[in-house]
């Protein structure tokens, strides 16, 4: 398995097969990976038709790797992507959805090999790269196997959104440890550390802040918009979404804390993780000492807005 890019690929843009003018714009758009989607984001009746596009634009070389996500094999289209776009110059690698074994991988690869003598570099087969997608539990469960299943994978992903109907979860937290175990099974596998799966909400844009490039001003921006606002509820899910990542992103928070000690927002972020860990159970009350220090640090007058940015903190003043 060959190693990955020379600089690790940041930001990976989503675009829908069926939409060439937005993908055109996506290849423009600084990313660092654009990712032609033919599978949820294109309707039914614009399958054909969003292969034909892609093949037409992957025909020649992009400035950017073009990543497609087909259509899983035991549909109607998989395996018609698979064939139109295998060996098209413009094709940097195939997304493989809804992988739940091994075997799932190899048929994929086996689909996609291209005779070595129709580019010219000699004898035997030759399959572009391969990302494999794990939407299911059984595929979590077999991701190291997964990732050694063709020597063409290059990468591991979560697909969470099936992943959390699969599971029936609805908080972050019940995805750590699959995200955990896909993180493992690619440092145990040899390749590159997997990606975050894609943020789908687009009015989001504190979600879509933190996981850009580690840059916490964005973040900063958009939570003292909606604190200047008075826009509660939007801040709430804001600081939310913004604490899930710090969590799993603790140096992000660090430089944000070291940069800015005075940003009124930035004390929010440690007290939601500390109510989150305190407030679970009742019978948690060493957690909610523990708790009592940010969420005042964060409540306190001279940082504060007028009315309570999130009904997390107003609860826990509440109850402290």
């Amino acid at each position: 398995m060959s190693a990955g890019p020379a600089e690790p690929w940041l930001t990976w843009l989503y675009a829908p097969g069926d939409r060439p003018d937005t993908v055109v714009k996506a290849l423009r758009s600084g990313a660092d990976v654009v990712l032609v989607d033919l599978e949820d984001a294109v309707a039914p009746g614009r399958k054909e038709y969003a292969r034909r596009a892609t093949a037409e634009l992957l025909s020649a070389p992009q400035p950017v790797p073009v990543h497609v996500r087909v259509n899983p094999l035991s549909g109607a289209w998989g395996r018609a992507d698979v064939r139109a776009l295998a060996g098209l110059p413009g094709l940097g690698g195939l997304r493989l959805p809804k992988v739940a074994s091994p075997g799932d991988v190899v048929a994929y690869a086996e689909l996609a090999a291209l005779p070595r003598e129709a580019d010219g570099s000699g004898a035997g087969h030759r399959v572009p790269p391969l990302w494999a997608l794990l939407e299911s539990a059984l595929g979590v469960e077999l991701a190291y196997a997964v990732a050694r299943a063709h020597p063409a994978v290059r990468g591991l992903a979560l697909g969470e959104a099936d992943l959390r109907a699969d599971l029936g979860i609805r908080e972050e937290a019940g995805l750590d440890w699959a995200r955990g175990r896909v993180v493992v099974a690619c440092r145990a596998a040899g390749l590159d550390a997997p990606v975050q799966s894609v943020h789908p909400d687009v009015r989001d844009e504190a979600g879509r802040a933190a996981a850009g490039r580690g840059d916490h001003r964005p973040a900063a921006e958009v939570l003292a918009a909606s604190r200047e606002a008075a826009a509660w509820a939007t801040r709430d899910r804001q600081v939310q979404r913004l604490a899930a990542f710090a969590r799993n992103r603790p140096e992000w928070l660090h430089a944000w804390s070291y940069a800015a000690p005075h940003d009124p927002d930035v004390a929010l972020l440690p007290a939601e993780l500390a109510v989150r860990r305190g407030w679970v159970s009742p019978a948690r009350a060493e957690p909610r000492l523990a708790a009592t220090p940010p969420i005042a640090a964060a409540s306190r007058p001279a940082l504060a807005p007028p009315v309570s940015p999130a009904p997390s903190l107003r609860l826990a003043a509440g109850t402290r």
